[in-house]
């Protein structure tokens, strides 16, 4: 995902992020959930194709 400025929430947590982009983990192996770290590259894994829905400010 890109933009300016993103907004996680993770059950009652929310955090701000200040970043360009940020890379969602889809495997579920990262170690920096639920952030992308390259595991999947390890794994084998491959996602189906899909839709993120995504909220604006």
């Amino acid at each position: 995902m890109e933009g300016e400025r993103f907004t996680l929430r993770v059950g009652d947590k929310e955090e701000v992020l200040e970043k360009p982009r940020v890379f969602l983990c889809r495997c579920g192996a990262s170690g920096n959930k639920p952030f992308c770290d390259g595991t999947h590259k390890r794994t084998g894994f491959q996602a189906p194709g899909g839709t993120l829905e995504v909220e604006g400010d």
